[in-house]
């Protein structure tokens, strides 16, 4: 089945692309893996302190892509995989492309303004064409009707 990846945070623009993922695995038969980083924590010199940042991180993903999932399900009537995973994102992101076949484009949303993000900086940069699928960007700033036209 043709999967779409979109990696899901606290930004207006993961919003985007997880409404466009999810409109287009609908409109082609395919499905949603929603996937949310916890990035690596700075180091914290009492290990209760850094158990409690790391358990506060890890709830907070969840909720992100229990939120997420829903979202899809509404949208689109696609119900999608989801995965909480630790690491730095974009070797989290080129992990999971890795170890699932199945995913078809890796769908991520620009800034409205400004710097792009470092997910999408690193996977337009130098390491472009290392991906085994495509990348499709979502501009941040785009008319939500006009996304919805074209997905």
């Amino acid at each position: 089945m043709r999967t779409y990846l979109v990696v899901i945070d606290d930004s207006p623009e993961a919003s985007l692309a997880l409404r466009f993922a999810a409109r287009r695995a609908a409109r082609t038969g395919g499905g949603v893996m929603v996937l949310a980083i916890i990035p690596p924590q700075d180091f914290v010199a009492f290990g209760g302190v850094q158990a409690t940042i790391e358990a506060e991180a890890r709830e907070h993903a969840e909720a992100l892509v229990a939120a997420a999932a829903d979202t899809v399900a509404q949208e689109a009537n696609v119900t999608p995989q989801i995965m909480v995973k630790a690491g730095k994102p974009a070797e989290v992101v080129c992990q999971v492309i890795a170890e699932n076949d199945e995913v078809a484009a890796l769908v991520l949303a620009t800034a409205a303004s400004g710097a792009p993000g470092p997910l999408v900086a690193y996977f337009t940069g130098q390491d472009a064409g290392t991906l085994p699928c495509p990348v499709m960007l979502v501009p941040g700033g785009i008319d939500i009707g006009r996304l919805d036209a074209l997905s």
